[in-house]
């Protein structure tokens, strides 16, 4: 596997992240997973632009490359988008992550994202994610050391949603 280096992102990372998500929707409809993220480019929908645009300005966001090429992306904020019920106890949330498949790139970053919880003096570190379809998501953030807390539905009752979290 290639070397895997992560820098901090901004706002002027905001087309290489959109980029990535572009190539992340298009792998899931090729796959025939449109669940999840629907299946136009996030680059053509404002409402996702203005999303990444948001979390690049105000989250800590990284950029995962090999090679100096962008192969996934993550943001850490102290807490969950308004969906989510908030805890009692200092967390960073994970927004954003997406990484090119069979890279590590979402490993590397997930591993990254728990030192920069823990080094901040913080000892959770949750995630929400898509649950539908085959349960794939769940599963790969169970990998990566995440235990299911609670199941939500979001989007009008049509997005099935599982909150994981990891003690850093």
């Amino acid at each position: 596997m290639d070397h895997i280096t992560i820098r901090p992102a901004g706002p002027a990372d905001v087309p290489t992240v959109l980029a990535l998500f572009d190539e992340a929707v298009a792998w899931l409809v090729s796959q025939g997973r449109t669940g999840q993220w629907g299946d136009q480019p996030w680059s053509t929908t404002p409402k996702t632009v203005a999303l990444v645009e948001k979390y690049l300005s105000t989250g800590s966001a990284w950029i995962a490359e090999i090679g100096g090429e962008a192969v996934g992306t993550l943001t850490l904020t102290d807490g969950p988008g308004a969906y989510i019920a908030a805890v009692d106890e200092p967390e960073r949330y994970i927004h954003l992550l997406t990484a090119r498949h069979g890279t590590g790139a979402g490993s590397a970053l997930l591993a990254h994202a728990a030192e920069e919880t823990r080094s901040q003096g913080i000892s959770l570190l949750r995630v929400d994610c898509y649950a539908g379809d085959d349960g794939k998501l769940v599963a790969y953030y169970e990998r990566n050391g995440f235990t299911r807390t609670e199941a939500f539905v979001e989007q009008d009752g049509t997005w099935p949603g599982q909150i994981l979290a990891r003690r850093v």
